[in-house]
């Protein structure tokens, strides 16, 4: 049975208007509208997303629109309105308190709604009259000369200032991680300086931001180089103001950091603790050296089972590469895949569903490709989110929250007292090969780095090369 492409709409008016309102802790900023790259769950699936089980992929949860327990339907539906005149933005009689352990309430602040909500341009004083009430005209039957006409209510300002940031960096392709982490740089800067716009604002107040980080906030090197970049790219970009070189800031020193390192034992017996997908996720993980969200967003089709690859698209910095698919994992892997494509896309498909959501235009393209077994998530989330552009029901991957604190959790029982984490599987994956004897270039390959020099480190971590010396002790 095909999924259809266009998804049943509910008009506007058709639905009265006190059910289209929905409660203040309801309003999610702006950031977390959209999705690419898997932040979709905690924005846009605000009805639908509950925290998936990692050991049961056919746990569905009740799509939009189907009654769920102690939840309003006005909760459910979706958009932004005023409140009624006489009325609280936080607050009103008509507005329940949210239910305890579903909706999580989120303040108001003056300032914030101050930088989010666009500023109405300014009228001289004088110019301006009221408009006319319902079916009355002008005493003249025209406005008077000279005086300007009343400011429209839609449509009339610019867009706002942090919408302005997340346009300009959507245009250039930036990923929504660095969307996030940018709009939050900017909304800080403008705190700090007390809620002043920053087209009134230099490289003074930059630099004073900057050095703050860096001496009261006692930020890393790299928390402040990322807030730097956010607001030259703000400056540049989107006010198209050149602040030239800034003086005098407090830079903080770069500290040279070994990466942490699993020996095959300690791997062994924090695999031990893991079940289900997420130790088949960890294990491909060790067996490939890919990221943890690499290894999230991994598709069916992006696996080759004949020559032992994997594909891993849209890396960091939006690089392919292609990686080695363990040997020891591929039975596995095809049984999982074999239990998803039952349990999971075929119930899907009779549902009317089974969808993943697709990069940039390719829904557009390809009408039905999304719903083709090929664009499916190799370890699928088990909710769905309502895509709030298409309306559309995809099912995601897991979230990377669900994989750390479970490989946390194992280390913890296993009794490995270092920081164990998924990206610690990378680490030791790279200083295995280059234990093994591998060439250092095909190791930088494999990882995809960019500079032979960052695969460098995992030498150092063997302690070999220059350094690889014995010790005096050891020859007593």
């Amino acid at each position: 049975m095909a999924a259809n492409a266009d998804s049943p709409r509910l008009r506007r008016s058709e639905v009265p208007l006190e059910a289209l309102t929905p409660p203040p802790w309801l309003r999610w900023p702006p950031e977390t509208s959209r999705d690419r790259d898997g932040d979709l769950a905690r924005g846009r699936g605000v009805a639908a997303y509950r925290r998936p089980d990692p050991r049961h992929v056919d746990t569905l949860l009740p799509l939009r629109g189907e009654p769920r327990p102690g939840v309003p339907e006005t909760s459910r539906l979706g958009e932004d309105h005023a409140p009624p005149a006489g009325t609280s933005r936080l607050s009103s009689p008509e507005r329940p308190a949210p239910p305890d352990g579903i909706w999580r309430a989120r303040g108001a602040d003056e300032s914030t709604r101050a930088i989010e909500e666009p500023v109405p341009a300014r009228v001289p004083a004088g110019s301006y009259r009221p408009p006319p009430p319902p079916g009355a005209s002008h005493p003249s039957g025209s406005p008077a000369s000279g005086a300007a006409p009343a400011p429209s209510v839609v449509g009339t300002g610019k867009p706002k200032l942090l919408d302005q940031v997340r346009e300009a960096l959507r245009l250039r392709h930036y990923s929504d991680r660095t969307e996030k982490a940018y709009v939050q740089w900017v909304r800080r800067f403008i705190f700090f300086h007390g809620v002043r716009h920053p087209a009134e604002m230099g490289k003074e107040q930059v630099a004073a931001f900057l050095s703050h980080l860096a001496s009261v906030r006692h930020v890393t090197a790299s928390t402040q180089n990322q807030a730097l970049c956010a607001l030259i790219f703000l400056y540049v970009a989107v006010l198209r103001m050149n602040i030239g070189i800034i003086e005098g800031i407090v830079r903080a020193k770069r500290p040279q950091r070994l990466p942490v390192v699993l020996t095959p034992e300690e791997v062994r017996e924090v695999f031990r603790f893991l079940e289900g997908q997420v130790l088949l996720l960890c294990r491909i993980l060790y067996g490939s050296g890919m990221r943890l969200l690499e290894g999230l967003r991994m598709r069916v089709k992006d696996v080759d089972f004949a020559r032992h690859e994997i594909t891993v698209r849209n890396g960091k910095g939006e690089k392919d590469r292609v990686t080695m698919l363990p040997t020891s994992c591929a039975a596995a892997l095809r049984a999982h895949l074999g239990r998803v494509h039952e349990l999971l896309h075929q119930a899907d498909f009779a549902r009317g569903l089974g969808r993943a959501a697709l990069p940039y235009a390719l829904a557009r393209k390809y009408r039905n490709a999304d719903c083709e077994w090929g664009w499916q998530y190799v370890f699928p989330a088990s909710g769905y989110y309502r895509d709030r552009e298409s309306g559309l029901h995809h099912r995601h991957h897991l979230h990377e929250t669900i994989i750390q604190r479970e490989v946390k959790a194992a280390a913890r029982r296993a009794g490995v007292t270092k920081l164990a984490t998924p990206h610690v599987f990378r680490h030791s994956f790279a200083t295995e090969l280059i234990r093994a004897g591998y060439d250092i270039r095909t190791v930088q390959e494999l990882l995809g780095h960019q500079d032979v020099s960052t695969t460098m480190i995992y030498v150092h971590v063997l302690n070999r090369g220059g350094r690889g010396v014995q010790s005096p002790a050891d020859r007593l």
